[in-house]
């Protein structure tokens, strides 16, 4: 008897089932399985479990009829979400930028780098300048830290440092980074094929635990800043001379200067306007040729 009413109760809230329900139930349960993305394996699941225990103390308090502990958690729980908010601030923030790189700027609403023919001539410049550069302070065993901007904007981390804003060379990155120089300590951020700034501090990486304790500061520095934005870091090491590549919180080494030009070209200048790119300044060869 008690089955067939279970039965027929839940035959009556299937009648009453709409399609805007079942998506209703994916929208929290994708809520809820992001949220368990979020806290896990992070400072956070700690005190995820302290929620929990505070949780079964004040059903505990309930049912004993406990007055005391009761009101005290109730009166916790009612500034919980502002709690929550404050201690998850680092973990909300990732994944708030994490989204915005990966979902929102594909919209042309929000590509806000115009990638014009001559944009794509300075980036080509400014990729190949550092490459080169790279190259010579591998030899020399000169350390050096260039954070290539893209889509997010790196004007916070830029203002740390000293303004620039010149065309890239060389000899420019080779005075920045020599020894002696009050700037070589700081990260060079380039923008659109650019020096925007010199001398500038990087956060450093605080979700990657699994980074080599050998790891110096500029490497720490790079994994930090992609880890936070899109950015592209060119890291050589004052130790080794071995130049590495910071991209999305992962750092990949031994790059030459051919194999870090097309590293940086293919992350930073897409497939297709680079194709484009060609196809106009072939066809202007050819008519060059025609006349």
């Amino acid at each position: 008897m008690n089955f067939s009413a279970w039965l027929n109760s839940v035959l009556t809230v299937l009648k009453t089932f709409r399609f805007v329900d079942i998506i209703d139930i994916v929208v929290i349960a994708f809520i809820v399985y992001s949220l368990f993305k979020l806290v896990r394996d992070t400072r956070a699941e700690q005190l995820v479990k302290g929620i929990v225990i505070l949780l079964i103390a004040y059903l505990v308090a309930t049912v004993f009829n406990m007055l005391m502990m009761e009101i005290l958690l109730r009166t916790l729980f009612e500034f919980g979400v502002v709690l929550l908010v404050i201690i998850f601030q680092p973990e909300i923030r990732n994944a708030l930028e994490q989204l915005g790189r990966n979902n929102i700027k594909r919209f042309s609403l929000f590509n806000r780098v115009k990638r014009t023919e001559e944009w794509i001539m300075a980036e080509k410049k400014a990729i190949i300048d550092v490459a080169e550069t790279a190259e010579i302070f591998s030899r020399q065993k000169t350390g050096a830290l260039i954070v290539f901007e893209n889509e997010t904007k790196l004007s916070d981390i830029a203002s740390t440092g000293v303004e620039i804003n010149a065309d890239t060379s060389i000899a420019l990155l080779g005075n920045i980074f020599f020894n002696k120089a009050p700037l070589h300590d700081g990260a060079v951020i380039i923008s659109s094929g650019k020096v925007k700034s010199a001398g500038c501090i990087l956060p450093l990486t605080s979700r990657n635990e699994d980074v080599d304790m050998n790891l110096g500061t500029r490497h720490r520095a790079s994994l930090g800043i992609t880890e936070v934005s899109d950015a592209v870091v060119v890291v050589v090491s004052e130790e080794t001379g071995t130049i590495s590549v910071s991209e999305n919180g992962q750092l990949t080494s031994n790059y030459s200067r051919d194999s870090l030009i097309e590293k940086l070209e293919s992350v930073l200048i897409p497939v297709e306007e680079k194709k484009n790119f060609f196809s106009k300044f072939s066809s202007r060869k050819e008519n060059k040729k025609d006349e």
